[in-house]
Formats: C-alpha cells, structure tokens, sequence
C-alpha cells in the first residue's frame, strides 16, 4: 500500500493532541497552515514578485517607438542694417522623427519578453525553495517538541523511582547514596531539558519568521513524524529534477541573451532620421517647405565592443546553467542518501526501542524483588531514553531530507509503507 508523503499537502495531525505546559499561547499550527501563511507573507516571495514587475516595466519599455522632435529657428535677426531686428527674418518650424532600421525594437521587445519569463521561473524556484524551507523548519519545532516529550517521560521515570528507593533505605536494604544517584540523574535529564527547550525557541522562532511574522504567534506544532516509508530509485527521482523550474528558467535566460545579442549587432546598422519644415521669410512674406533626411555612417563606431559583451552573456548562461544543474544534482545526491540511510536507520532503532521498553519493565519489576542493582536499573533507563532520541533524530533526518527533495523536483514523492 502507497502512503504519499507531501510537503505541501499532506497533513499528520494528531487527534485528541494536549498541549504541554511548556506551549505558549495561541493557536496550534499544522504544515498546511505553516505553508500558505509562508506563501502569503514570506517576504522573499514579495522580492520574486517586484522583480516581476521589474521585468514588465523592461518590457512595455522596449516597445517604446522614439518620440518626435519639434524645433525653432530663426536665421538673419537681430543683426545690423539690412538684418536690423527681424526685418529680414527667416524662421523655420521642424518636426522631425527617428526611424529605427533593421528590426531594432522587435529584438527589445524579445529580449524584454524573455526577461519576463525568466522572472516568473525564477518567483516559481523561490517559491519551492519557501515551501522546502517552511516544511524543514516545521519538522524541527515538530522534532524538538518531541525531545522534550521524550525528556518528560524519562524524568518521570526516574521520579518514580525514588519513592520506592526511599522505602528501601528506611528499610535497611539500600543506603541514602541510591536516592541521591537517581536524583542526580533526573537533574541531568532535566538539564537536558532545558537545553531542549532553548533549541525549541529557536526553532519556533525561524518558522514564524519564514512565515513573515515578527514573533512566534502559535503554540506548538501538531503533526508525526513516526513512520519512514520505502525510497524509490534514484534514477527516477534524478529525471524529475529537470522539471525544477530553477533549470527550466535558463532556457528563458538563453532566448533573452540571444535577442540581446541581436540587439548589439543591431546597434551597428544606422538609423534614419527624417524631419519635415515649414519656413517662413519675412523680407517677402513668401512660405516653403523644407524636407530633411540624415543617415549616420558606421565608419568609427560599429559596436563591436557590445557585440562581444552580448556574446560572452550569452555563453555566461551556459555555463552558469551548468553550475546551477550541477549545485541541483549534488544537493539532490545528499538527500538521496540521508533519506535512504535515514529510513534504515530508523528502523533499527525502531526496533531496539521496543526491546529497550521491554528491557525496562523487566528490570524494574526485578529491582523491587533484589535481582538488579540501581546502577544496572539507571542504565536502562538511559538506554531507552538514548534509543528514544536516537530514533527522533533519525525521523527527523528522513523528513528533513524529504523536504529538501520534493523542493527540489516540485512534486511528492510516492513512499510505500516501511515494514512497521
């Protein structure tokens, strides 16, 4: 049986869950929740978005046809004799325009298209990274709550223990320094605790922050973690990394450096610049037309400069494209074994778990009747709670890596059921 395991949608909710006393005020917070609060307020997120509108604003510009200009003269005034204030005046009233040749703003417009493309890649890539972030931070608060729990038990146990050393010292069969070594253990559990407890503040707090909030406005994260599932191959997970739209964003970037490069080579073809005027001489009243036309020759300047910056950013993309699809695999490549040996790992310990609790039971009812010493009691006890810890921080790596591959390929990986 296939159990899907998504960051994005799938929810472990824990039924009937009680708050600890050490959860702050506010409401519970499940990954569904933490994710769309990320995806509403993640201020990386509001940065994709303005670079977006950066693009457009490049876009609707490069269209832009150049304006018209209107000029004035006015020849043979202000002068002596004949020429004695504007008697002899001759004005003239231009309107003249560039004309763009050779396709100059339709290789803009590409270029500035393909900007916007890239744009919106580059606002879905931030988006997963946001997703893969907020779900690691969850399993961390999730994580480290459970270590606190974990501490809970094993203090209690120990606590538990010490009414019934007492009632041995009273009676003769054990000395005070029993009492005071359980105690002492309990204190280092509970020093554990704290020590737990800090690193649980610090969690929170990273994912309120990746959720755009200033201070930590939930009490605790519900969900489990308990089951690791079966890993699929890595070859089917390798080809779905090609889909990440951090990869697809450089065949944008390639069709922007290439009109980009049309555009420089462009630049070397002249444009025409026409104008049409009216003038008027006042010496006789008559009026005439004028009619311009000017063309730049590209003896000096034939942009070769801008040429081979547009060639070299256009191979800069491949190669950064190779850089980027090279980071993907290796961060891939890492998860993909942290989640194998993740999974294996937690299933040996599963199992030494239970015979740990079993182990326990044993010894305590074998302590009361004068079989075991406290010192074989206590190391039991550790020993259950360090097969405890050691099985949480093998989930959490599995869930953790799980995270950063399905941020990576953008869809769930299908998990079937461990053999637990």
């Amino acid at each position: 049986m296939l159990v899907r395991i998504s960051v994005v949608v799938t929810l472990w909710l824990c039924f009937g869950f009680i708050p600890p006393a050490w959860a702050q005020a506010g409401s519970p917070l499940s990954l569904r929740d933490a994710v769309q609060r990320a995806l509403s307020s993640n201020p990386r997120l509001t940065s994709a978005d303005r670079d977006i509108g950066i693009a457009t604003g490049r876009r609707v510009q490069a269209g832009a046809i150049p304006n018209p200009e209107v000029s004035f003269e006015a020849d043979n005034v202000l002068g002596t004799g004949a020429y004695r204030g504007t008697r002899s005046a001759e004005t003239t009233l231009q309107l003249g325009q560039l004309v763009e040749l050779g396709g100059k703003r339709d290789a803009r417009i590409a270029a500035g298209s393909a900007g916007v493309d890239a744009a919106f890649y580059q606002r879905a890539a931030v988006r997963l990274e946001v997703i893969s972030d907020v779900a690691v931070s969850f399993f961390n608060v999730l994580g480290a709550q459970r270590r606190i729990a974990i501490f809970d038990v094993h203090v209690a146990a120990l606590q538990r223990l010490i009414p019934l050393l007492q009632r041995r010292v009273d009676a003769g069969a054990s000395s005070f320094a029993e009492v005071a070594r359980a105690q002492v253990a309990a204190d280092l559990i509970r020093a554990d605790r704290e020590k737990a407890k800090t690193a649980l503040a610090i969690a929170k707090l990273e994912l309120a922050t990746l959720m755009g909030a200033s201070r930590v406005d939930y009490s605790l994260a519900i969900g489990d973690f308990s089951r690791a599932g079966i890993v699929p191959s890595f070859s089917m997970i390798r080809r779905a990394v090609e889909g990440n739209p951090q990869l697809i964003k450089f065949t944008a970037l390639r069709a922007q450096r290439d009109a980009e490069l049309l555009v420089a080579r462009l630049k070397a073809v002249p444009d025409l610049r026409a104008g049409v005027a009216w003038r008027h001489l006042n010496d006789t009243g008559d009026n005439a037309v004028r009619i311009g036309v000017s063309i730049p020759i590209p003896v000096f300047d034939q942009n070769r400069g801008g040429i081979l910056e547009a060639q070299q950013q256009r191979a800069k993309v491949e190669a950064e494209a190779s850089i980027s699809r090279a980071a993907l695999l290796l961060t891939l490549g890492r998860a993909y074994e942290t989640l194998s040996g993740s999974a294996r790992e937690a299933d040996i310990l599963h199992g030494s778990l239970l015979n740990a609790r079993r182990a326990v039971e044993s010894m305590e009812n074998g302590y009361t009747q004068g079989r075991f010493s406290l010192l074989e009691l206590l190391d039991v006890h550790s020993s259950a709670a360090q097969a405890a810890l050691r099985e949480l921080d093998a989930l959490m790596s599995f869930y953790v890596s799980l995270a950063t591959i399905e941020g990576l390929i953008g869809t769930p990986l299908h998990l079937s059921g461990g053999p637990r």
